[in-house]
């Protein structure tokens, strides 16, 4: 089991295990970033908190995220660390088989 510390105020969090992973790729000619957070650690401030660190170091703009249309927590880790929703295309099917509906983010 993960123990996870919060923030002290304006700090970074404190993780003892991996809680997921946040990656830059270039795609179709601009810069993306992904991310992936163990279920454990939603509604918790990790990815909120990994994301700002990791743009800390990412200085590329503008930066493009994609997110499903459904996944109201990381539309608002993507709000809270300054993306805009620009577009909404469909992405690649899940594991159903069926395509899943994106909004498009931007960074800068």
């Amino acid at each position: 089991m993960a123990i996870y510390e919060p923030p002290p105020a304006g700090g970074d969090i404190v993780l003892r295990e991996v809680a997921g992973n946040i990656v830059g790729f270039p795609q179709g000619g601009e810069r993306e970033v992904g991310y992936w957070i163990g279920r454990p650690y939603w509604g918790r401030g990790v990815a909120t908190a990994a994301l700002r660190m990791f743009l800390g170091h990412e200085r590329t703009r503008p930066l493009f995220a994609h997110v499903a249309t459904h996944n109201a927590g990381s539309i608002r880790v993507l709000e809270k660390n300054g993306f805009v929703r620009c577009g909404e295309e469909q992405g690649w099917p899940d594991a159903e088989g069926e395509v899943i509906d994106e909004f498009v983010f931007r960074l800068g």
